[in-house]
């Protein structure tokens, strides 16, 4: 037996016969495993999280919660094996967060009947920095070449592991073999960021030792050869193996609509925050939610927006969601502006045949146009009557309406129509709805994360009483079966 130990056992059995083409299309095969496991480690975060506290004020890991985090950590060593992290089997890996005895990789962590209250404050971040640069480069950002072309640099940051399995999955193609030396080195940088993560998850207070245990059997966790009947070999210090708790279906369903809950209840809450920040940031003196200032210029004889379309349904429905908009320009150096809002096929009537452009698109760092080619207007724009609301002078010109249904467009001229324009303007609106909505948005993303994070810590926590499990199910059998015969 083995004298060195650590609480955190993972294995690895290389195929003896692995496909030399199937490692090309495993990044398809392994999506519905990803899929899921988003979810499990949005849960495994969360859930670290109320571990965190439990440890600190009772100085043990909620034992439900470590089981499912454990299954977590040993369900992503499952996909990471069969996939891009050893490429080990071809065996396609289980849905489950249970160890499967007759699958090739496992993973286990001893539960600890005691942590350190003072460690879980430091041993996740400042403890483990030296850690996490190691992991970096073996998993990302410690590989690099850069060329450069066309002024672009371009870079490699997959990491030694992706790397060398990269290396490997080229041999097997050509040799049909798995070089063995490399599977071993890949298997002791694996076990490395395992443990760390294990260490990170506040599982376990040993820190990881810097030591790359290389093979597929652990050779840094002791053998529990006391245990014949164990599927495999279990860490130093770990319990008897208990009967296994299956999660039944209705359970499975629960925990990830849970996950999901959670996971739209954190985007709710995001959303909420920027029309928060919106409605009390945003909102000038005059209580218009209003944009930044940005530079409009043209070549042509006018500005023009792209087609504002509001359509809603009852005409005094947009009025109640937006209230008033407000438009505010001012000529850049100086001098009169003319600005007026119409409807779309009037404004299109109007600047038939005229030289003009049209803002595309707005933003702080880059505004789009496009350009119509044709003479200067035949009438100077105020004195048409098809403007919904206009003004014109010198100085900032501000146009206010009440937003309504239609087709609109925003129109900035020379009050006499003279070619080449510069103008600095901003756009803003009451939106009197603004207020109420980010609270429904914050009350009921607060309310669904509790009940998402309720009902994944019931799930996890509130395990079904243990059944037998298959190994004494297959052991009782044996013994019913010794029983006939030696009463035959």
């Amino acid at each position: 037996m083995s004298t060195t130990t650590y609480p955190v056992r993972v294995d690895g059995a290389l195929d003896d016969r692995l496909n030399r083409w199937l490692w090309l299309v495993k990044w398809v095969l392994v999506i519905p495993h990803l899929l899921v496991l988003a979810l499990l480690w949005i849960a495994f975060v969360l859930l670290s999280f109320v571990a965190f506290f439990a440890i600190l004020f009772t100085g043990r890991y909620p034992r439900g919660i470590f089981e499912f985090n454990v299954g977590v950590l040993r369900w992503t060593w499952r996909v990471e094996f069969y996939a891009y992290g050893a490429l080990g089997t071809d065996k396609y890996p289980p849905f489950t967060l249970h160890d499967v005895p007759e699958y090739p990789a496992h993973l286990d962590v001893a539960y600890p009947e005691h942590l350190s209250r003072g460690l879980v404050l430091v041993k996740w971040w400042l403890l483990a920095i030296p850690h996490y640069i190691v992991v970096a480069f073996f998993i990302g950002g410690g590989t690099w070449f850069a060329t450069q072309a066309d002024d672009r640099a371009w870079g490699w940051g997959s990491g030694l592991v992706g790397l060398l399995v990269l290396v490997a999955a080229v041999v097997l193609l050509f040799t049909g073999r798995y070089p063995r030396s490399v599977f071993d080195l890949v298997l002791g940088m694996d076990r490395w960021v395992l443990r760390v993560a294990a260490y990170a998850g506040l599982m376990v207070d040993q820190y990881p030792p810097f030591r790359l245990d290389m093979g597929g059997d652990d050779p840094g966790t002791t053998r529990l050869h006391e245990q014949p009947l164990e599927p495999y070999p279990r860490p130093a210090g770990s319990p008897p193996r208990q009967p296994e708790r299956q999660m039944s279906a209705g359970r499975t369903v629960a925990l990830v609509l849970g996950v999901l809950v959670t996971l739209a209840s954190l985007v709710g809450l995001s959303v909420g925050g920027a029309l928060l920040w919106l409605d009390q940031g945003r909102r000038d003196s005059a209580g218009f939610v209003t944009s930044d200032k940005v530079t409009l210029s043209t070549t042509g004889y006018a500005l023009a927006s792209d087609e504002l379309t509001i359509d809603a349904g009852a005409a005094s429905v947009p009025h109640r969601w937006f209230g008033d908009a407000r438009v505010r320009v001012q000529m850049v150096g100086g001098g009169p502006v003319f600005v007026g809002l119409a409807s779309t096929s009037d404004v299109r009537r109007y600047l038939s045949g005229v030289g003009y452009t049209t803002v595309t698109t707005v933003g702080p760092n880059s505004t789009t146009y496009a350009d119509h080619a044709g003479t200067a207007p035949a009438t100077a724009p105020a004195e048409l009557n098809i403007w919904r609301v206009q003004t014109a002078g010198s100085g900032e010109q501000t146009i206010i309406w009440p937003l309504e249904n239609g087709d609109w467009t925003l129109v900035v001229m020379a009050p006499d129509g003279s070619k080449e324009l510069s103008v600095r303007a901003d756009a803003g609106a009451t939106a009197p709805s603004l207020e109420w909505l980010w609270i429904a948005v914050l009350t009921s993303s607060g309310a669904f994360l509790l009940l998402g994070t309720l009902t994944v810590v019931l799930v996890v926590v509130r395990q079904p009483k243990p059944g037998p499990s298959t190994l004494q199910q297959t052991l009782l059998r044996r013994s019913n079966e010794r029983d006939g015969e030696t009463t035959d």
